[in-house]
């Protein structure tokens, strides 16, 4: 692509904080130096859908946490995008147990270090582990 090709639709959905950074081609068909682009509208359109998805998957799980159906620890993998191996690591746990502290009645009953644990890993404290807003 040459160098005024390149793709500058403002409307991206990091406000201009983020850029991308294309390798155009001159007049001459020669790479010259590194082209930086906002965004286009097609990716822009894909990227809100995308995002309109995860937070609708992380209100229904705020809202099944809420109602005592999954433990807080379910509802805040979903808000930081962590997956059951990816927690597990962080906590020092196997997947196994994990899944466990997923259920209420199971979390309930979870130590103050394990507890400490899951808050350190979603980067919030305890008490917000424990009462969602």
């Amino acid at each position: 692509m040459k160098q005024n090709e390149v793709p500058q639709d403002g409307d991206n959905l990091h406000e201009g904080t983020f850029k991308q950074l294309f390798y155009a081609v001159n007049d001459a068909g020669e790479y010259k130096q590194p082209v930086t682009s906002v965004g286009w509208e097609p990716e822009n359109v894909a990227m809100a859908q995308a995002w309109e998805e995860v937070h609708a998957k992380v209100e229904n799980a705020r809202k099944r946490a809420l109602a005592g159906e999954i433990s807080p620890i379910a509802y805040y993998m979903e808000k930081t995008l962590m997956d059951l191996p990816l927690l597990a690591s962080y906590v020092g746990k196997f997947q196994w147990q994990v899944k466990r502290h997923l259920q209420p009645r199971v979390f309930k009953n979870l130590s103050s270090t394990m507890l400490q644990r899951y808050a350190a890993a979603f980067k919030i404290t305890v008490q917000e582990l424990q009462h969602i807003k």
